[in-house]
Formats: C-alpha cells, sequence, structure tokens
C-alpha cells in the first residue's frame, strides 16, 4: 500500500526576492479543504512565501481561476486545492480529468502550478492525504508550486501572458 512507502522530497528551495503564491481552492468538502490549505499555508510560509487564497465553486473552475490571475495578478506560483470523491456517475471521471489536463496544459505555458487537487474513492482516502500531520499533499502542492518558481528564476522569467522565455540578463544566451 503506498501509504507505507517511503519517497524523497526535494528540500525547500530558498529565495533572494519575495515569492507571492496564489492558492486557489473549491472547498466543496470544507473540512478536507481546510486541512489543504494548512498543509500548503505551512510550507510556502517554511519557505518565506506569501500567500492568498480565494474559494471557487468547484475543481473544474480553479483553472480557469488561476488562468485569470496569472494574467491580471502578479503572483510567482499558483497551488490548485480541492477534493472530488468518485460518485455514483461518470461525472467524477470528467471533474478530475477536465480540471488536471486544465492546469497541465497552464505548466506546459510556463505558469508554475502545484496541482492538489485530491481525486480519490472515498472520504477517509481524502482526510488521510489532506491531513497536514499524515500525507501532506496540500504542503506538496505549494513545495511543488515553490520548486517550479524556483526553476523560473533560475533560468528566466516568463513575461505575464506571453509564454516564453526572456533571459533574466536581458541577452540571449546561446
Amino acid at each position: 500500500m503506498a501509504a507505507f512507502e517511503t519517497h524523497y522530497t526535494l528540500p525547500l528551495p530558498k529565495f533572494d526576492e519575495p515569492v507571492r503564491l496564489l492558492v486557489v481552492v473549491a472547498p466543496y468538502y470544507k473540512d478536507i479543504a481546510d486541512n489543504l490549505i494548512a498543509g500548503a499555508r505551512a510550507v510556502a510560509e517554511e519557505a518565506g512565501a506569501e500567500v492568498d487564497i480565494v474559494e471557487v465553486p468547484g475543481a473544474l473552475e480553479i483553472p480557469t481561476a488561476i488562468t485569470l490571475a496569472q494574467g491580471m495578478a502578479d503572483y510567482h506560483g499558483f497551488v490548485a486545492l480541492g477534493c472530488v470523491i468518485r460518485g455514483e456517475t461518470t461525472h467524477y471521471d470528467t471533474v478530475c480529468n477536465d480540471s488536471s489536463r486544465g492546469l497541465t496544459l497552464m505548466g506546459l505555458q510556463g505558469v508554475c502550478i502545484g496541482n492538489g487537487i485530491l481525486t480519490v474513492e472515498n472520504r477517509e482516502q481524502a482526510v488521510v492525504r489532506a491531513d497536514p500531520a499524515g500525507q501532506n499533499k496540500g504542503g506538496g502542492a505549494a513545495a511543488a508550486a515553490l520548486h517550479l518558481v524556483a526553476l523560473s528564476r533560475k533560468w528566466g522569467r516568463v513575461e505575464k501572458g506571453i509564454g516564453f522565455r526572456v533571459p533574466a540578463s536581458g541577452k540571449d544566451r546561446t
């Protein structure tokens, strides 16, 4: 069972300049969402990042909210949090696949996103994964976003809304 596996976790990156993260959460299962937020906030604060939080109605709205914020606000990275528990219909598959696809497409365009949307079979699985003292998937999503912010700063910056790399020095690197 995966819960008993030992995993390597990268140390959190260090930053010379401030980092602003936006946590976008779908609080459909409020207790689970609150635990995901607590984990994300603790990891972000440990790395010295500032955190803002916004709520959206459901997991399908998370990619849209991040797209809006990426184009209209001043954030370096984003953390997507929520929980989708399998039900009796295929709606679960649509929500899981489409929210993940939206986040992945933004990531491929250079947006620094940590995906902490839980996709589980039952509430018990969600509770274990969301627990900041347990699997801490909210904290893991914040750490992922922070690592991507660090990489984007290492390799240059992405001009907001353009999606291509501009070298930090302003000169082309060859």
